[in-house]
């Protein structure tokens, strides 16, 4: 490995970023498994609330799994918004 490759790798400045991106992606991670796994987890243990109807034909179900969905993109644009606005930057 070249030198200079090698100082940058173990330089303080690029284990910070290292670890400033490892947080934000295991947090917006774990913001997306509570999302996925709670709308399950409700699906699995409460039928009934998911089954009410909020319209002629329409139940909850369908609009609380349409959110998972939005959810999903928002939880990626946050993640594209930082990495373009912070870390992209400081690479």
């Amino acid at each position: 490995m070249q030198t200079s490759a090698k100082q940058l790798l173990d330089s303080t400045e690029f284990k910070h970023l290292v670890v400033r991106r490892w947080r934000v992606s295991m947090l917006l991670t774990g913001c997306l498994f509570a999302l996925y796994y709670g709308y399950i987890l409700l699906v699995g243990s409460n039928k009934a609330l998911l089954a009410r109807r909020i319209g002629e034909s329409t139940t909850l179900g369908i609009p609380l799994g349409a959110g998972v969905i939005v959810g999903a993109w928002i939880l990626t644009a946050i993640y594209v918004i930082w990495a373009n606005r912070s870390y992209d930057p400081e690479v």
